[in-house]
């Protein structure tokens, strides 16, 4: 499994969250503690919104604790609101395309978890990608494919409504196709404004997913991270999060809990 981290509130340098802390996400990338997978080493990648319209995008095939360029940019770089990805590839290749974050136009998207049997049915699960999108797709992954299909909805005004009508539609496609491999989805998604973090599965065990009340903004991570004193919070299973403008608002996902199968 992936380890990610996101990040909303006062411009911070970003290194102050992905490097310095103990048990940073750059540190999860060689010693996750809650992971299956305890090494995340298959690419890195992180992604910012600054002055301009479109968010910032780096990504690396390195892994994240030997990546000098990210270091770098993670020192140099401020930002209020910002995405960190560290990948355990489950489905493609270990290509920069593969890594996340994924953008599309104002919106940026990282993924834990898996489409299970996807090999099977990758081909029923690209064809949800609407045409006008279909040219971003760079890499061969289930993420990338989930988001650009989630795209082609209501992203914009009802981005939990996109969400689950792409996994609802996903489910169906592993139910029609005999696959018994659970669908796991925890990702967090952002417009520049508000950062969504969702946490579910078909077989209530989704990835874990957690936040914290910084003194500067609202942390999401899939594991803690920095002093022990702080206080994580876990996310429940079937839950959306959005965070904005300093607040954070925990929803039920009922539309997911029906899926579950």
């Amino acid at each position: 499994m992936c380890r990610f981290l996101a990040y909303s509130g006062r411009a911070i340098f970003l290194d102050t969250l992905l490097i310095a802390p103990n048990a940073s996400l750059v540190r999860q990338s060689l010693a996750a503690r809650e992971a299956k997978t305890v090494v995340n080493g298959d690419g890195c990648g992180v992604g910012w919104y600054g002055a301009r319209p479109e968010p910032g995008l780096y990504k690396g095939i390195l892994p994240a604790w030997s990546d000098a360029n990210l270091a770098s940019l993670c020192h140099q770089v401020e930002a209020g609101l910002f995405l960190a990805h560290v990948r355990s590839a489950t489905s493609g290749e270990v290509t920069m395309a593969n890594c996340h974050p994924f953008a599309s136009g104002r919106h940026l998207f990282m993924h834990n978890g898996q489409i299970g049997g996807y090999e099977s049915i990758r081909r029923s699960i690209e064809a949800l990608i609407p045409d006008d999108l279909y040219h971003s797709r760079r890499g061969n992954s289930d993420s990338e494919a989930m988001f650009l299909a989630a795209m082609g909805g209501s992203m914009s005004q009802d981005p939990a409504g996109a969400i689950a009508a792409m996994l609802r539609t996903c489910r169906r496609i592993q139910q029609a196709n005999g696959v018994a491999q659970p669908l796991r989805f925890t990702a967090i998604l952002s417009d520049g404004k508000a950062l969504h973090a969702f946490r579910w599965s078909s077989d209530d065990h989704p990835p874990s997913l957690y936040w914290c009340q910084l003194e500067t903004g609202i942390a999401v991570a899939s594991e803690p991270f920095g002093d022990t004193a702080q206080l994580w919070r876990p996310v429940a299973p079937g839950t959306h999060m959005v965070v904005i403008d300093g607040k954070v608002d925990c929803r039920d996902f009922e539309v997911f809990a029906s899926l579950a199968a």
